[in-house]
């Protein structure tokens, strides 16, 4: 039978005996979820560090990662490799951590911690298995010469529509203004942030800064903020966080975790997806001084 005779012989038969093409349709796919979590301190190995850990806790700390149910994960403040695989286990997770060298001074914890001592900390991601991605050298310009101050690290998720993360944790106690002893470290780290922000931009690359800046970047007109939206031609940066109050501590109401964004990421946010996992139990109880924040964006 020639092809016009088929074609005909379907369109009047559809009617009496439903001849029809097949359709393939194809499910859309689920948002990414990704999360910045400052694991406070995480040790690899049990009652070590400023916050010594039990087993118990860890277990703990890989429930509330399966209720967080998150594609990616920016961690701060961890020890090893080894010490994330205790939350992110290798039946789930990929372990993406800094390479960044281990200072050896390792100083008191200090406080009411007396005689504990602290840590590596450092950056790294958990990225869920089955998830492509690749990994780009860490950012080790954030250092600024400190070999005790932390690294970036960078991967791009792939897929159809690549998303670029940088996982950060900036140098504490410049939270605000620029007078204090910590701000002209933490300024110095600013111009590196624009570089690569300026880098992804020329790329024309959907990206996201993500973790503990240490910052309350959306004060009215705070410094760090405003020279970040100069860090390239065009450059319109959303902070996932703005107009959200911090609930994790009563005394802390303004987030230090950022999930900052370019205009390619974050018209891919799917409204209303942010949220602060606080862990549902008192804030003594909480597995640490942070809780993550996360958003979903579309694939």
């Amino acid at each position: 039978m020639s092809r016009f005779r088929l074609t005909l012989f379907c369109g009047l038969a559809v009617l009496v005996a439903g001849c029809h093409a097949p359709v393939r349709t194809t499910a859309p796919a689920t948002p990414l979820k990704i999360v910045t979590w400052n694991m406070e301190h995480l040790a690899e190995a049990d009652g070590t560090g400023c916050r010594p850990r039990t087993e118990a806790d860890y277990a703990a700390m890989r429930r509330y990662a399966d209720q967080m149910d998150a594609d990616v994960i920016a961690f701060e403040e961890v020890e090893t490799a080894k010490a994330a695989a205790r939350v992110f286990t290798p039946d789930k997770y990929h372990v993406v951590f800094s390479e960044r060298p281990d200072s050896g001074r390792h100083g008191a914890c200090g406080g009411s911690r007396d005689g504990l001592t602290i840590r590596k900390q450092d950056v790294g991601f958990a990225i869920r298995n089955g998830i492509p991605f690749t990994r780009h050298d860490d950012v080790r310009e954030l250092g600024v010469g400190n070999p005790d101050l932390r690294w970036g690290v960078d991967i791009t998720v792939e897929g159809r529509q690549p998303l670029r993360l940088l996982g950060v944790h900036l140098k504490s106690g410049c939270f605000k203004g620029d007078q204090g002893s910590a701000c002209p470290v933490l300024l110095d780290q600013v111009p590196v942030l624009q570089k690569w922000i300026g880098e992804r931009e020329k790329e024309g690359a959907a990206f996201v800064i993500l973790g503990d800046w240490n910052r309350r970047l959306d004060l009215p007109g705070d410094r760090v903020w405003l020279d970040l939206g100069r860090s390239a031609p065009g450059v319109n940066l959303v902070d996932a966080t703005a107009g959200h109050s911090a609930t994790c501590e009563a005394k802390y109401p303004d987030f230090i975790d950022h999930l900052v964004m370019n205009r390619a990421a974050s018209t891919r946010m799917v409204t209303g997806s942010f949220n602060e996992f606080t862990y549902g139990v008192p804030e003594a109880e909480h597995p640490s001084d942070h809780c993550p924040v996360s958003i979903m964006l579309t694939r």
